[in-house]
């Protein structure tokens, strides 16, 4: 991998609370600083383009996701992503061929203690690195066919279907 690039759209992963989780705003990405404190050995950018709760991504949105994807020159492409509505995003994803793209997020904030947010952004940059071109999930320590996979909202996990 010469580099990876990073696309964001905001989602839990870069949330930041204001009271007991009821009023929050996007913040900036989380991505570049957890890769930074783990002190990764690759080159990477991060490009921002969204700062949504997935449950607000557009199909103009998910077009907007396809075509900076599709514009780098990076085969790599990790994106992290509100969990809600991450797997309709990965189908929209589909389409873009010769790339390996890992959509990832998390279940609670990178800024909160026990976030799920760095193991799935490790896990997601492992398997971007050893996949070949496709789209893929990597979620609760697992790497999921966008097809094969599902947020179960009330266990708070993904699952196969």
């Amino acid at each position: 991998m010469d580099q990876l690039c990073i696309v964001t759209t905001g989602g839990t992963i870069d949330k930041i609370y204001f009271d007991d989780k009821s009023d929050y705003q996007i913040g900036e990405p989380q991505i570049g600083g957890i890769l930074h404190e783990l002190g990764v050995a690759f080159r990477f950018n991060v490009i921002p383009i969204l700062r949504k709760d997935s449950l607000h991504i557009t199909a103009e949105d998910r077009e907007l996701i396809r075509a900076t994807i599709a514009a780098q020159p990076a085969r790599h492409v990790l994106l992290t992503h509100g969990t809600d509505t991450m797997v309709e995003t990965a189908r929209v994803l589909a389409s873009l061929k010769d790339k390996t793209i890992v959509l990832t997020g998390a279940l609670s904030p990178a800024r909160f203690r026990g976030s799920d947010a760095e193991f799935n952004v490790g896990c997601a940059v492992g398997a971007v690195q050893a996949l070949p071109p496709g789209v893929y999930i990597a979620m609760n320590g697992r790497v999921w066919d966008p097809s094969r996979v599902r947020k179960n909202v009330d266990a708070n996990r993904f699952e196969a279907i």
